[in-house]
């Protein structure tokens, strides 16, 4: 449904999405659009999200496995050596009370073993027999200790990270089923960008179309150098054309620029055009406020999104942390992104009504953050130091030694800075 109404004489806007409200109900549409799960090799799994719990194919550990190098042991010592069990062999059983075999960590437990006596706890008697007092606790790893065959040890939309992919490996698997990563594209719009060189004479170096595809990635996109395209020209016929041919390939296109309506913000128009239906358009946070996510179906039935980013640098990131985000945790099938908390080493200033997204460094050994400087939403120096953004909700203030949420920002796969 569209959350534009017209009138005979005009188009009014939508008041502001609560920022809030606005993370919640894109997750809600990207998990309804969940992207289909395919087979992946474990080597190259890192950075996808389960589409399957992940289960032993075995007991864990299939067999009982020694913790320690030494002997095992049956009956009353002292023993009689009869053998040598190493890791990554089958063990014979002990049949005879008072007999021994060397045994080496991570080796199969003979059947009818009693004990295992650790190496450095032992003597050889002088007639050669092995001889001490085992501990009264197991040395050994028992069958199904870790984990029984069939038991969920991870459920669906679980982050695909170096962990992960060991455990999955202990357990047997060779590949995992995952969720296909999302394609994305990136339109640049905007006359007055420059591609390269420095500024100057009315035009401006485009910071985001170098930027954003990093971002994007960290966000587990896939997101090639053609993938990102522009400046496009300042035209509703230009816009429609490259969204349209972006569509054809991307699962989500993000474009800069245009999502107000001045006499070259084409985006509107061109939403139009194409029929999409807006799912947010515009948030009240600030920075970055006109923020739009907008939603079409292409001719396979399947949801495609198209996220209008502002111009402006810093407002372009928060509307990435904002929406791109939580689309993209639903398009996988992972929960809504938890808000880790921190506390407040200085006052954050509210906005007003609208939710303030503050740009802070975290300090690890206090467990403090600090707002930065130069934040500007055209600025880009504060956001080059900054671990993510404080949150301060509407009509509050922040004081030293609050604790507020944190808005993280997106990190490789497998990095927990938080």
């Amino acid at each position: 449904m569209r959350t534009e109404t017209a009138s005979p004489d005009k188009v009014t806007a939508p008041p502001p999405a609560d920022w809030a409200q606005a993370r919640t109900r894109v997750h809600a549409v990207g998990l309804t659009a969940a992207l289909p799960a395919v087979e992946c090799p474990l080597a190259e799994a890192d950075g996808y999200t389960l589409a399957e719990a992940l289960t032993p194919r075995t007991d864990l550990p299939a067999f009982p496995t020694s913790s320690v190098d030494g002997w095992a042991v049956r009956g009353a010592g002292p023993w009689r050596l009869t053998g040598r069990v190493l890791a990554g062999g089958p063990a014979a059983p002990l049949t005879e009370d008072g007999t021994t075999v060397e045994i080496a960590t991570g080796a199969m437990v003979p059947a009818g073993t009693s004990a295992v006596l650790r190496v450095e706890e032992s003597t050889r008697t002088a007639d050669g027999l092995v001889d001490g007092v085992p501990r009264a606790t197991p040395e050994w790893r028992r069958p199904g200790e870790e984990a029984t065959a069939g038991e969920e040890l991870l459920p669906v939309g679980t982050p695909v990270d170096p962990a992960v992919i060991g455990l999955a490996a202990s357990c047997g698997h060779d590949n995992l089923r995952v969720r296909r990563q999302p394609r994305a594209a990136l339109l640049v719009f905007g006359d007055e960008l420059l591609t390269e060189g420095p500024p100057g004479a009315g035009r401006v170096r485009d910071a985001l179309g170098p930027a954003v595809p990093g971002w994007l990635r960290r966000y587990g996109c896939q997101v090639g150098t053609a993938d990102v395209v522009g400046p496009v020209a300042d035209t509703l016929t230009a816009h429609v054309a490259a969204l349209r041919a972006a569509l054809e390939r991307a699962d989500l296109v993000c474009t800069t620029g245009g999502t107000m309506n001045g006499p070259v913000d084409h985006l509107h128009p061109a939403l139009a055009e194409l029929g999409a239906d807006y799912v947010v358009n515009t948030v009240a946070v600030r920075p970055g406020f006109p923020m739009l996510l907008a939603q079409l179906v292409g001719a396979d039935g399947r949801a495609r999104f198209v996220a209008g980013l502002p111009g402006n640098p810093q407002s372009a990131i928060v509307a990435l942390v904002s929406l791109v985000a939580p689309l993209l945790a639903g398009l996988t099938g992972r929960p809504m992104p938890a808000l880790p908390h921190v506390t407040l080493a200085e006052p954050v200033a509210g906005r007003g009504a609208h939710t303030h997204l503050a740009l802070v460094r975290l300090d690890r050994v206090a467990g403090t953050a600090r707002p930065v400087r130069h934040v500007g939403s055209a600025m880009l120096r504060g956001l080059s130091t900054a671990d993510g953004f404080a949150v301060i909700r509407p009509g509050t203030t922040g004081a030293a030694g609050d604790r507020v949420p944190v808005v993280p920002l997106p990190l490789l796969p497998g990095e927990r800075a938080w």
